[in-house]
């Protein structure tokens, strides 16, 4: 699957003529207030507000609630969210594929494997490392792991000094096998507890993500959402071919090293603090390409904007259905995710573009 064997998708057209950036700060407003105001100890922000103009002054209990809580959570659902859309999209048009999402280059299973490690033989480590890292082992080991899986794959796909997307994709899948089958050994090994511990960090989760672990993943997420655009143009170029990019202007290798450098850093740290998440990395872009083109210099941001707003809702969601329990998010993502992306391979094939 080399950029010559491996042909640029068709591209879809607008299905509507929609004013999508407006609408997409709109959906992601209503997502925020909606997930500040939903939650177990009745706790409003509005009602807060009237209290503190009402002269009752707010109580304690509830600013702790509000800014402890469900502020941070709500920050971590929207970096998240634009993580995986943005480098779902970033995928997409390196590969020229629209079935491509991060999982393809291994940086997931990596990031998983080291969670793994960390929840089944983190025990091992010296008590006093132990006490040191405390909480943030296993967002460390998982981080470390997406990373290493990157390193080792850039390794690989490296040959002449030319960068191969074919044996990056080859390898991302063998990478992806290798940590399946060590993370599978250690499951054999792992105690109930640990299992169940497995079980649900690969569900993904948003619960229990404070200002400490933002202030870990913030830094790395951040600069690609910001940054990203600016890989726009030459992914568009780069969707005919990479000696028609070539030939306009684009460094290709630096490129594609700029992208891979950037879904690393984003998958990672998002995958270290909120676990596996699926769908929103493949039907976010698929649905923006629809409704506003496939341009990726304003692909990529508005992917940030309706991924961090479907994680918010899809966590709210995840919140409201058993309380005062939670289900896992991933199950939210999957059922929202599953059926719009069986609608759009249905509507492609129908198309003849599949």
């Amino acid at each position: 699957m080399t950029g010559q064997s491996f042909p640029a998708p068709p591209l879809p057209a607008r299905l509507w003529p929609l004013p999508v950036l407006p609408l997409l700060w709109l959906l992601l407003a209503s997502m925020a207030l909606l997930a500040l105001t939903t939650g177990s100890s009745g706790v409003s922000p509005l009602r807060m507000l009237g209290a503190a103009l009402s002269g009752e002054g707010v109580a304690a209990r509830d600013w702790v609630v509000l800014t402890g809580i469900r502020l941070p959570r709500l920050v971590a659902g929207a970096l998240v969210g634009a993580a995986l859309a943005v480098s779902g999209a970033l995928m997409q048009g390196l590969f020229r594929n629209p079935l491509a999402d991060p999982g393809l280059i291994g940086v997931g299973a990596g990031a998983g494997l080291g969670a793994v490690t960390a929840i089944v033989l983190g025990g091992l480590l010296p008590l006093g490392l132990l006490a040191t890292v405390g909480a943030h082992l296993l967002p460390v080991a998982a981080f470390l792991g997406g990373w290493g899986a990157t390193l080792i794959l850039w390794h690989l796909s490296r040959a002449g000094g030319q960068t191969s997307v074919a044996t990056m994709l080859l390898a991302g899948i063998a990478l992806a096998a290798l940590a399946g089958a060590l993370t599978g050994l250690l499951i054999q090994i792992a105690d109930d507890q640990q299992l169940r511990d497995l079980t649900f960090w690969n569900m993904g989760s948003l619960s229990g993500i404070g200002w400490q672990r933002l202030a870990v993943a913030a830094p790395l997420i951040l600069p690609v959402l910001l940054l990203s655009p600016r890989l726009g143009r030459g992914l568009n170029a780069l969707s005919l071919g990479e000696a028609p990019a070539q030939h306009m202007g684009i460094e290709v290798e630096r490129l594609k090293r700029w992208t891979v450098l950037s879904v690393a850093a984003a998958i990672g740290a998002a995958v270290a603090i909120a676990g596996g998440i699926g769908f929103v990395g493949i039907v976010v872009p698929h649905l923006l390409r629809l409704a506003g083109g496939p341009d990726h210099r304003t692909l990529l941001p508005r992917a940030a904007l309706l991924g961090a707003a479907l994680l918010i809702g899809a966590d709210v969601i995840a919140r409201a259905i058993t309380p005062p329990a939670e289900l896992p998010i991933g199950i939210i993502t999957a059922c929202l995710g599953a059926p719009v992306f069986l609608w759009i391979l249905l509507r492609r094939a129908r198309a003849g573009e599949v």
